[in-house]
């Protein structure tokens, strides 16, 4: 066994009271202990029963010696009805029951019901119509209109202009009504009809698509020009007076493995920003974690107690981690909802990069006060934080061009507007009433817990009568991009799947017609993508069968080959530069309306323009590169593959030559063999495709260099896409860079161990450790178990498992800790040591803390800066 050597018993004693901040006095009082139990049962207050629960009986005293008398002043360290130690990280709860109503899906059963003459049950609806909603449908009525127009005319002018096909009905007739060819005739005859009818449809379906986008940014540019348009929730409206003390919010972050530095930096520059005004006594703070692993879960309990202790958030910030993990984000705000959701008349949900300003959090209680029918205000979180180029360009392109389309989203849906899952405020009574989730029935990668909820949540409350609006002028909301290509594939990935799923709720009844079209416009973002290649694929068809079915002499052709049509470059590309500038206009509309608003805090005039110049070259580029992984996304999911939905990459990480090669391989071949057919089949086609297959053949350098951290802050040194919170970063944003700063800095591996091995730490983690069972053969037999395991295996072959296992119950996690030091279990001990690093003291000379003091000897996994 790798234990100390047993001929000196005091050693352990001796190295565990230097890890221990004493006072002198007491130190000199405990070193002739005559073992670590009766250390234990001295901190304890002297009781020698149980002294195989002494660790645990000195919890208390081991928190009060390491941070003071705080933990007991402020109430949350107390004891359960055993007497042990118990540290209250969450509120009392005050249950509220919160059932799903099963989906009704399917129109023919609701028809047979009908037909039958039973009743279909009606959808609740808990307010009545309003006012802005008449106006609303003119509005969609119009841009329907504004969409079917335009895709009409180009459909139509789209197939006169293709060299394929005689669409009269003279000539369908004469074939139709002619002599039964042979089956080649018939073929040669018929594809580039199927072919160019193919290629037409996907061509309006597609055209139709980008209108939607380019009318959408047009009337954002327009709304952002004048002003306040007096039909939606303004900013301006809030006003500033003080909220009614009456008026609770609860602001809840759900993580889940999440990077602990970076989540609670954020979180602690959004509650220092609200304590910085006068309203922090109407919010609290929840972090509601899902974390599986057990190294990120000991880091959590440390960062959320040193949080609390560092701002003073003692009652006021509140930690719970879930043992049965279900429904991932919306099951765990569904248990929020459940437990503490009736104390509170809002809650603002934040992701764990989200950072908020306390005038925002403020604004948005305000909204909700003043407009007593919205059940959620949704923020336009503005992206910032990341220092990669790929990075950079994106929060450069969000900011500069995502304020017209959040705009223009808005003019058009009003009150019945999107929800994306964080950074918004919800109005938590009808929210519980008629937003949680039900499972989505059947079976296979389409069933089960709904995966993107937000959207299915906005559709909900809207359907109850309830309004969901965008405060698209409200500043003061953040979150971060992912850091580069392949991260943001990876994001997209579990959106597809989450959209695809979302859409089996087209025909549930009483969704509002504009939310089913959210989630039709939710599927189209990566169906599009495969229609988009298809589309380009028929097309080189259709060029392959104009080259290879065409006779030498298109005056004589007859029999098996169709009367082939003049090929009309000039209208072709009077219709190829329509699409591209709809395609183009927005951006250039946002360039414009960054001209009259201030160019300052993108860097200038010239450096602005030059900088969305380049995002239109690099999005040129990648946008081939999305296309072909969201098409093979979509075709995944529709053949049964699974994904993991995991936490989003926190920091800023680079891709590897052979990453890329391992993700881009594929593509670049078929760039490659797609290039040389269109070479030998028609040169001059190869122009047109230029952009795809050259894309494509660059993908993997280009995903490697744009992925750079010193490209994208030698870009910034020259203030090319500079953004305003890098020009002047509010405070916000400044203190959360600095908290995540410090806290990696002074970040330490194995928290895990160190709650297990450490004096401190685990008086901490026993305190904190909710599976209080009581006592009985079976319940203790399991507890030996668990101790002579971890004991036998170490903590490197620990599964998280029994990790978990360990951190949940104070009695095993108190036994292990003193079985491990008194026996000197090595495998244990070394692994602590190394964690400590300059740390760790061999020496007899003691590490006295005064209470109060930011230094600790045993360091959590993620300390909190000071």
């Amino acid at each position: 066994m790798p234990k100390n050597n047993p001929t000196f018993p005091q050693a352990p004693l001796d190295e565990y009271l230097r890890h221990l901040p004493l006072a002198a006095a007491e130190r000199g009082r405990l070193t002739d202990a005559d073992s670590l139990a009766e250390l234990h049962c001295r901190l304890a207050g002297g009781a020698r029963a149980g002294l195989g629960d002494a660790a645990l009986a000195s919890a208390s005293r081991r928190l009060s010696e390491g941070y003071g008398d705080e933990p007991a002043a402020t109430g949350r360290l107390a004891s359960d009805a055993a007497g042990r130690a118990c540290l209250a990280a969450a509120p009392p709860i005050r249950r509220t029951p919160v059932v799903p109503e099963p989906w009704d899906c399917n129109p023919l059963l609701r028809l047979w019901r009908r037909f039958t003459g039973r009743r279909n049950p009606s959808p609740p609806r808990d307010l009545p119509p309003v006012s802005w909603q008449r106006g609303a449908s003119r509005r969609r009525l119009l841009l329907l209109l504004l969409m079917l127009g335009p895709t009409a005319l180009a459909t139509w002018y789209m197939r006169d202009i293709l060299p394929c096909c005689d669409w009269s009905y003279s000539t369908i007739a004469q074939f139709v009504e002619g002599t039964p060819p042979s089956p080649w005739q018939s073929l040669g005859t018929a594809l580039p009809y199927l072919l160019e009818g193919s290629v037409l449809g996907l061509f309006a379906l597609l055209f139709g698509w980008v209108s939607a986008g380019f009318w959408t940014a047009v009337m954002g540019f327009w709304e952002l020009l004048r002003g306040s348009g007096g039909r939606h929730i303004s900013a301006a409206e809030a006003g500033s007076g003080p909220i009614p003390a009456e008026v609770r919010t609860a602001i809840v972050m759900p993580i889940c493995n999440e990077d602990v530095a970076r989540a609670f930096a954020g979180l602690r520059a959004t509650y220092e920003s609200l304590a910085a005004g006068s309203e922090l006594a109407r919010f609290d703070f929840f972090i509601l974690s899902d974390s599986s692993s057990a190294e990120i879960a000991a880091a959590e309990q440390q960062a959320w107690f040193d949080l609390c202790r560092e701002t003073g958030g003692s009652g006021r910030i509140f930690y719970r981690r879930r043992r049965r993990r279900v429904k991932r984000k919306s099951g765990n705000i569904d248990d929020f909802c459940r437990r503490w959701g009736s104390q509170y008349r809002y809650m603002v949900v934040m992701d764990a990069d989200s950072v908020m300003s306390g005038d925002c959090l403020a604004t948005l209680v305000r909204l909700m006060e003043a407009n007593p029918e919205a059940g959620i205000i949704q923020t336009a979180p503005k992206a910032s934080g990341r220092d990669t180029l790929y990075a950079r360009m994106q929060q450069f392109a969000t900011r500069v061009y995502g304020p017209l389309l959040t705009a223009g989203m808005h003019f058009w849906q009003l009150g019945e507007s999107h929800y994306w899952g964080h950074n918004a405020i919800i109005r938590i009574e009808p929210f519980i009433a008629h937003c949680a989730l039900a499972p989505l029935p059947g079976r296979g990668v389409f069933a089960g817990a709904i995966l993107s909820h937000d959207f299915v949540e906005a559709a909900l409350m809207r359907r109850a009568g309830w309004g969901v609006w965008v405060a698209h002028d409200l500043p003061g909301s953040y979150e971060e991009l992912p850091p580069n290509l392949l991260d943001e594939l990876k994001r997209d990935r579990r959106w597809c799947h989450g959209n695809l799923m979302n859409f089996r709720l087209f025909l549930v009844r009483g969704i509002h017609p504009v939310h089913r079209a959210v989630f039709l416009t939710g599927v189209m973002s990566y169906l599009s993508a495969p229609l988009w290649f298809a589309f380009l694929l028929l097309s080189t068809a259709l060029m392959a069968a104009h080259q290879l079915l065409m006779p030498q002499d298109a005056a004589s052709a007859a029999g098996p080959f169709p009367a082939w049509m003049p090929w009309y470059p000039r209208e072709a590309m009077l219709l190829f530069y329509s699409t591209l500038t709809m395609l183009v206009l927005p951006k250039l509309l946002s360039l414009v309306l960054v001209w009259i608003k201030g160019v300052g805090p993108y860097g200038g005039t010239l450096r602005v323009t030059l900088s969305v110049l380049l995002e239109m070259f690099c999005s040129v580029l990648l946008t081939p590169v999305r296309m072909f992984f969201h098409s093979c996304f979509v075709i995944g999911a529709f053949l049964g593959r699974s994904i993991q939905w995991k936490s989003p990459r926190r920091d800023d990480g680079s891709t590897s030559w052979g990453e890329a090669l391992r993700r881009h391989g594929v593509q670049t071949l078929i760039g490659i063999v797609w290039a040389l057919l269109v070479a030998w089949l028609s040169p001059h086609f190869l122009w047109w495709l230029a952009p795809i297959v050259g894309s494509l053949m660059l993908s993997i350098p280009v995903s490697v260099l744009s992925s750079r951290v010193d490209l994208g802050r030698r870009l910034r040194a020259l203030k090319l896409f500079l953004i305003p919170e890098e020009h002047d970063a509010p405070p916000e944003l400044r203190a959360t860079e600095r908290y995540t700063r410090e806290n990696r800095q002074r970040a330490l591996g194995g928290a895990f161990v160190r709650a297990v091995v450490d004096p401190l730490d685990n008086a901490l983690a026993c305190a904190m450790a909710t599976a209080r069972h009581g006592r009985s053969l079976a319940i203790e037999r399991l507890r030996a178990e668990r101790v002579t395991h971890a004991l036998a295996v170490g903590p490197e072959r620990l599964d998280d498992r029994a990790r978990l296992a360990l951190l949940g119950d104070p009695v095993v996690l108190a036994r292990l800790h003193l079985q491990l030091w008194e026996e000197g279990w090595e495998n244990w001990l070394a692994p602590w040591r190394r964690s400590l690093g300059s740390l760790y003291r061999s020496s007899d000379r003691p590490l006295v803390v005064p209470p109060g003091s930011q230094t600790k000897p045993a360091v959590d996994g993620v300390r909190m800066a000071g």
